[in-house]
């Protein structure tokens, strides 16, 4: 048999956890040009999609944590974080659309992205039904903020479809890059970015409190 001269597999599989780390942090990261176009075609779907970047409370990457962090965990939480978070974000902009206040809006998603970028960096595994509460928790606070941001004449059913839309995509760039644990330094890699979203998050809850 000839001798195989290729690439051997674990370069395949580092080059591939470096390939989803850049994914992860293109789509995490907000355009600018999104924060100055129209964000309102499609009768408010399209403007649900991009988070405005003109405040803390409105980056995205917080969404991506929570496929993270199920990874982190494995299942039943690799899936059970994600399917939670979309249902409670949504009653947190129905409560918006409703004109129902909840106080500390911005500290609370600045906290969602720390503490679950912790407990991405450490490994923390607290019981399941803790972690969901933890997510769901968070995810009021995510939806509370969408939902205060609806634009001008956009239409409240589609926009807010496509905000939970948006941050489902997330969950499932987390799970991805999430799933890097099980390659060859892909454990590290998905330690330092839990450790990224923690600093975001500390950034984010320094500017909440000024």
């Amino acid at each position: 048999m000839g001798q195989y001269w290729g690439p051997s597999p674990w370069a395949v599989q580092r080059r591939l956890s470096l390939l989803s780390a850049a994914l992860v942090a293109a789509l995490l990261t907000p355009a600018a040009a999104w924060a100055h176009a129209d964000l309102h075609p499609g009768g408010g779907f399209v403007g649900g999609l991009p988070p405005p970047d003109q405040r803390p409370r409105s980056r995205g990457g917080h969404g991506g944590a929570v496929g993270l962090w199920g990874a982190v965990l494995g299942p039943p939480a690799l899936w059970l974080l994600p399917l939670a978070f979309p249902p409670m974000m949504a009653l947190g902009g129905l409560l918006a659309l409703l004109g129902m206040p909840l106080p500390g809006v911005e500290v609370g998603i600045a906290l969602s992205g720390l503490v679950m970028g912790v407990m991405v960096l450490f490994e923390l595994r607290p019981p399941l039904w803790l972690a969901a509460l933890i997510v769901a928790t968070f995810a009021v606070f995510h939806g509370h903020a969408h939902g205060a941001e609806l634009p001008a004449g956009a239409h409240p059913l589609l926009y807010s479809l496509a905000f939970v839309i948006a941050t489902g995509l997330l969950h499932l760039v987390g799970i991805l890059l999430g799933e890097a644990r099980h390659w060859p330094g892909g454990r590290v890699v998905v330690r330092l970015a839990g450790a990224g979203v923690a600093l975001v998050g500390l950034w984010f809850l320094e500017r909440a409190l000024q």
